[in-house]
C-alpha cells in the first residue's frame, strides 16, 4: 500500500517506483508486464522483504514484511544452481538451510522434479542439462518447502521460445496442483495473459500500476489458449497502453 521505492548512491537518487497499491488473494496467479527500468524486480523483491520500501507498507497474510519470509519461493530468470551438487541436492539444499531433513522431505523434492519434467535426472549435475532443465529444477527448488506463496522474476527470460512454452504449460500443472500465490514477473505480454488470473500494467519509472486486468480464459490453458479471442483481446489492449505511452511506437524506423 502506498509502496515507493529510491534508491540512494552518493549524490544521485533513483525513484524506482512510486505509490503502489496491489491487493492479491491468496491462491491468484497475478502476473506484472511492463517496460525495462519500471521496478518490476523492484516490487517483487519488496514482497519477498529482500529489500524494504522507501514508503509504505508491504503485508503478507496481515503481517508487514520486515525481512526475508520463510513461507516464500522465489525464482530468478537464473536458475543459481551450486554446480558441486547433482540436481536431487540442488532441490534438497532448501530443506537442509531450514533444517530439515526427513524421508518424506526428500520424497516431496523427488516427486516435484518428475513433475517439472526431471524424472530420472536427479543424480545429473547442472553443466549437463540444458538451460530449461536447470530453470525447472530451480522452481522444484523453489517449492520444495510447500511455501504459500512463490516469487517468479522473470524465470523464463533466458530460454528459448518453445522451451519457453513449454515451462509455461508445466508452471500453470503445478499451479493448479499447488494452489500457492504466484507473482509472476515477465516482459512478454503473451505470458502474462497466457498465465496470470490478473495482469498489472506497469508504468515507466517511477513505476506505478497504470492497469489491471482480468484474465477471462478456462483453465487449463493449453496451446490452444492463444487462439481464443478473448487471449487476442487482452493483448492487444495491454500492448495499445504501451503505444500510448511511447513505450512502443510502430512509426520509429530501425538506425
Amino acid at each position: 500500500k502506498g509502496v515507493g521505492k529510491t534508491f540512494v548512491r552518493g549524490l544521485q537518487r533513483t525513484t524506482a517506483l512510486a505509490g503502489v497499491d496491489i491487493e492479491i488473494a491468496r491462491g491468484d496467479f497475478v502476473a506484472v508486464v511492463g517496460p525495462s527500468g519500471c521496478g518490476k524486480s523492484t516490487l517483487l523483491r519488496l514482497v519477498s522483504g529482500l529489500v524494504m520500501p522507501s514508503e509504505g507498507s508491504v503485508r503478507v497474510a496481515g503481517e508487514p514484511v520486515v525481512g526475508p519470509r520463510a513461507d516464500t519461493g522465489i525464482v530468478f530468470q537464473k536458475a543459481t544452481l551450486v554446480d558441486w551438487r547433482d540436481i536431487l541436492g540442488n532441490v534438497l539444499l532448501q530443506l537442509e538451510m531450514r533444517g530439515i531433513d526427513s524421508p518424506e522431505a526428500r520424497e516431496r523434492a523427488r516427486t516435484l522434479l518428475t513433475a517439472v519434467g526431471l524424472g530420472g535426472f536427479e543424480n545429473r549435475y547442472p553443466h549437463e542439462l540444458s538451460g530449461g532443465m536447470q530453470q525447472r529444477a530451480a522452481i522444484a527448488r523453489g517449492l520444495v518447502h510447500q511455501p504459500g506463496m512463490l516469487l517468479m522474476d522473470e524465470p523464463f527470460g533466458a530460454l528459448d521460445a518453445l522451451t519457453r512454452e513449454q515451462m509455461r504449460l508445466d508452471l500453470e500443472a503445478l499451479w493448479l496442483r499447488e494452489r500457492m500465490t504466484v507473482f509472476f514477473i515477465t516482459h512478454s505480454i503473451d505470458e502474462a495473459v497466457l498465465l496470470a488470473d490478473r495482469v498489472i500494467v506497469m508504468s515507466q519509472r517511477p513505476g506505478t500500476v497504470d492497469h489491471v486486468f482480468d484474465v477471462d480464459l478456462p483453465r487449463p490453458r493449453g496451446l490452444a489458449a492463444r487462439n481464443d479471442p478473448r487471449f487476442a483481446a487482452l493483448t492487444d489492449a495491454i500492448t495499445r497502453i504501451f503505444l500510448s505511452r511511447g513505450v512502443l511506437d510502430e512509426q520509429r524506423l530501425a538506425l
